[in-house]
């Protein structure tokens, strides 16, 4: 899979990265999933080509997630680098979003994304206001699958390292 030069990070991706620190544990159904979180991490810190908001509100959200010590798991390591260097990203890649309600003035107006996840909206603000709208990197949360036509049509690209998972637990949801 071909990962992007800039790109926003969903909270899911480390933490299914963390899930390699016990491969016994882990689902065979979600196995490769894994993997492409784990590679996916590693890509984003080598290339240091993650887009934030200048407000921290997914740092906040990595915060609650992931563990700011850095171990032990990648998600981890993920954590304590996003930490680290946060400050230093290129000020065109820490977005200035504006909070309205639940939801933020750079949220695009889009009758297919009107039950969008509120604690979701973050990611897709910061790419929309971001000049060249970077993709964001979803790994398990079958919920996007539904909204990634809708996206498309405002201009924003969901990379799923799952996909095959996540279009799987999207069809059970939805024939439900």
């Amino acid at each position: 899979m071909s990962l992007p030069k800039k790109c926003l990070v969903d909270t899911n991706v480390p933490k299914t990265a963390n899930l390699a620190l016990d491969p016994a544990t882990i689902p065979q159904d979600l196995t490769g999933c894994v993997l492409a979180c784990v590679e996916a991490v590693e890509h984003v810190v080598k290339k240091g080509s993650l887009v934030l908001d200048y407000g921290d509100e997914i740092f906040t959200e990595y915060r609650s997630n992931l563990s700011l010590r850095g171990q032990p798991g990648v998600g981890d390591k993920f954590m304590k680098w996003v930490h680290d260097n946060r400050w230093k990203f290129p000020n065109v890649d820490r977005v200035t979003i504006t909070k309205e309600g639940q939801s933020y003035v750079e949220f695009p107006d889009h009758d297919g994304l009107t039950r969008f996840d509120n604690s979701d909206r973050k990611f897709i603000a910061v790419a929309n206001a971001h000049p060249a709208k970077p993709p964001v990197l979803q790994a398990t949360d079958s919920k996007w699958w539904g909204w990634k036509d809708s996206l498309k049509e405002v201009g924003i690209t969901v990379q799923f390292l799952c996909s095959d998972y996540v279009k799987a637990k999207y069809q059970e949801k939805i024939g439900k």
